[in-house]
């Protein structure tokens, strides 16, 4: 049989290249991920609490909330998910429900970061508040050893502000048998600290590829020599947010006239239902309804 994409995604982070995934906030977006390049699908909690609540990624939507999204995106798309769980919504216990929640969703990785929780996000936050060394490794050793299955990948982030703090806490992150580590930008300042990072915890890292921040200027050979996984994680919420505010002042503005062009193009009705899988399903209930009313 062939490996599960779990199965795959552990083989691949082990020795394999770089695995690229690309933001999704809902089902939609993240079966344009699915039909993109990428390889596979990063569900944002920043791009999330944007789509669902309207609001900033402070950690207002609940464990349950975010569940709820990501098992819509397995349900919608075949590669593999890699989801972020926030601080895994309170202490041990909820950190283990919280990996064990995701993992039922078929999630193939998840994030836990060591910030308070209600947390906020350091791409938008000023400063970022931690939990004490000990809590956080705890989290990391909870999240492990929930997992029942053993190739669920398991991503440790810490957002400490010093960088030797933020090696420390990797090395004890994977003592505690996180898979990869995960930093944040403005901990560190450039590719050689990637470089003693990875080499210092010996594991591979994730990064996140925020556009503005130094990261995202690095070239694919450097991302690719210390990351097995690399995120653009909000760009297809921005992409999503400016198309929409340019159009919508376009048509608001000539409202009452022919349509015509808008700023930003549109997809087809005929493509868009190609996208949605329109005619699949139009004939699974034709198949069903009509069928039946054949005489047998």
């Amino acid at each position: 049989m062939p490996p599960t994409n779990r199965q795959a995604l552990r083989q691949r982070i082990q020795s394999g290249p770089t695995f690229w995934f690309a933001g999704a906030q809902d089902a939609l977006s993240a079966l344009l991920v699915d039909q993109s390049d990428f390889d596979g699908v990063f569900s944002t909690g920043f791009g999330i609490s944007a789509s669902l609540l309207g609001q900033p990624d402070m950690e207002l939507y609940t464990l349950s909330e975010n569940l709820q999204v990501v098992d819509h995106m397995a349900a919608a798309v075949k590669k593999p998910i890699f989801a972020d769980a926030d601080t895994g919504y309170g202490n041990v216990l909820n950190v283990a429900r919280t990996v064990r929640g995701f993992e039922k969703a078929g999630v193939c990785a998840l994030s836990i970061e060591d910030q308070i929780s209600p947390k906020r996000c350091p791409a938008a936050a000023v400063t970022s508040l931690v939990v004490p060394l000990a809590d956080a490794v705890a989290r990391i050793r909870a999240a492990v050893d929930a997992r029942q299955d053993p190739d669920l990948l398991i991503v440790a982030r810490t957002d400490v502000a010093d960088p030797d703090e933020a090696i420390d806490r990797a090395c004890r992150f994977a003592e505690a048998g996180a898979d990869l580590i995960q930093p944040i930008s403005r901990t560190f300042s450039s590719y050689a600290d990637l470089v003693r990072l990875r080499e210092a915890c010996g594991r591979r890292l994730s990064l996140q590829l925020m556009e503005g921040t130094w990261m995202a200027q690095l070239d694919r050979a450097q991302i690719e020599s210390v990351a097995a996984f690399a995120t653009y994680p909000i760009v297809t919420l921005f992409s999503i947010t400016h198309a929409m505010q340019a159009n919508l002042a376009a048509l608001a503005a000539r409202r009452g006239q022919p349509m015509g062009d808008l700023p930003v193009g549109r997809t087809s009705m005929a493509d868009f239902k190609q996208l949605i899988g329109w005619h699949t399903l139009e004939h699974l209930q034709n198949h069903y309804e009509l069928g039946a009313a054949k005489p047998h």
